[in-house]
């Protein structure tokens, strides 16, 4: 085993230094904000939505987004209990599939995480809490890591939820342990490099992120009752600040710029809703800028541009805009059902929870939609997030996935 990880480190290594630039696919685009960089889309849709191109039934149960790496397609499922991951061609053609293990079978079945793919390799997290890593040409697995057994990781009431982070050679996961709350991993070998208690709370559905915040580097993300602050180089955990839901669900990942965090939940007991953290000078410590405790999010993403936070409440009608700064409420609009929420090109795109993908034109004055379509295919929620890529869009809806033109022209 030792020697085999030892092979695959000097493989990659020769693999990337061959190559002109390192190719990131990650949950919630390139900077993990929501807001993908693309251009020459659609300005407004057909009326019946944009021409859908292909799409693939029978990946089985799964809430997890996919992943476009090179010119394959990545997507996790759940047939029956056990977890398949699919590779698929630009044009929808199934090229390999693998099962990797149990997945999540008790409740809100399927497949969580959203693979994250950097050169050959991809990571995922299983809804029973294994850490993967698999070679992405063939799904062969390279290494495994079982939280619950390593780490300590606690039981939560839905599976893991997690899309792991990459920093450098490292792997960021939330086991969510006591002792071994947020861990960093090689991600060539899957040893440990290091271990933060964080506040010793079970993990709460939260992908972290990095934060480059004037001379330190921090993972940010949110645990069954914390928003965390650890130093991304040696695992110190520098601040916590409080944010708790009633059922220990803080799924949202954070959203940094400026020296702010941005975090959203649902109800709850307590703490709760939108918060703004403001960072000090060295990042080593933070306080509550401000907090708005009406106004809820349960997994759908926020996203920040220009100076307004934009989000929605889960299940209901219900959009809004907040000053970034302030926290002032700029308006709540009834136009579009509260979803997962993506941003490219000036424009919003948010897949309700009622199956309608939607087109907005949002400020801080105005919500717009220009047009929407109600999803056409798949099973149970519609909870993943949407993807941009090339041009194109691709929606997950339980077992099915689509891929719709949205190119200018």
């Amino acid at each position: 085993m030792l020697l085999k990880k030892s092979l695959l480190a000097v493989y990659v290594i020769i693999m990337v230094s061959c190559s002109d630039r390192s190719e990131l696919s990650q949950w919630r685009g390139p900077d993990r904000n929501g807001k993908y960089p693309e251009t020459g889309l659609l300005k407004q849709w057909p009326e019946d939505g944009p021409q859908l191109l292909w799409s693939y039934e029978g990946l089985g149960a799964g809430h997890g987004s996919v992943s476009v790496a090179g010119d394959q397609i990545f997507v996790l499922g759940m047939p029956d209990t056990l977890g398949v991951i699919y590779s698929f061609d630009m044009d929808g053609n199934l090229l390999w599939q693998k099962e990797y293990g149990l997945e999540w079978y008790i409740n809100y079945t399927g497949s969580r995480s959203s693979p994250t793919i950097l050169d050959e390799l991809l990571y995922f997290v299983s809804g029973q809490g294994v850490a993967f890593c698999m070679e992405k040409e063939s799904g062969e697995i390279m290494w495994k890591v079982d939280m619950f057994e390593k780490f300590g990781a606690q039981q939560t009431s839905w599976g893991i939820a997690e899309s792991p982070l990459i920093d450098g050679d490292r792997i960021i996961l939330t086991p969510g342990g006591m002792e071994h709350n947020v861990v960093a991993l090689d991600r060539f070998s899957g040893e440990t490099v290091w271990t933060s208690k964080g506040n010793g709370e079970q993990s709460a559905y939260c992908s972290p992120i990095l934060v480059e915040h004037n001379n330190v580097r921090l993972i940010v993300t949110m645990t069954a009752a914390s928003v965390l602050g650890i130093d991304a180089e040696n695992g110190d955990t520098y601040w916590r600040v409080a944010h708790k839901q009633g059922n220990k669900i803080n799924a949202n990942s954070p959203v940094y710029s400026e020296g702010r965090v941005f975090s959203a939940s649902a109800q709850a007991d307590t703490t709760q809703g939108h918060l703004m953290i403001q960072l000090s000078e060295d990042g080593k410590t933070a306080e509550v800028g401000w907090r708005i405790e009406n106004l809820f999010n349960l997994l759908g993403g926020i996203i920040l541009h220009e100076g307004s936070l934009y989000s929605s409440t889960y299940d209901k009608k219900e959009w809004f805009s907040i000053d970034a700064e302030t926290g002032k409420l700029n308006y709540v609009s009834d136009q579009v059902s509260g979803g997962a929420l993506i941003f490219a090109e000036g424009l919003f795109y948010c897949y309700g929870t009622d199956g309608v993908l939607a087109l907005i034109e949002a400020s801080e004055t105005e919500c717009r939609v220009i047009n929407s379509f109600e999803i056409p295919l798949g099973t149970d929620q519609h909870w993943a997030h949407p993807v941009i890529h090339d041009q194109r869009l691709y929606v997950r809806h339980g077992d099915a996935i689509m891929c719709f033109d949205i190119a200018a022209g």
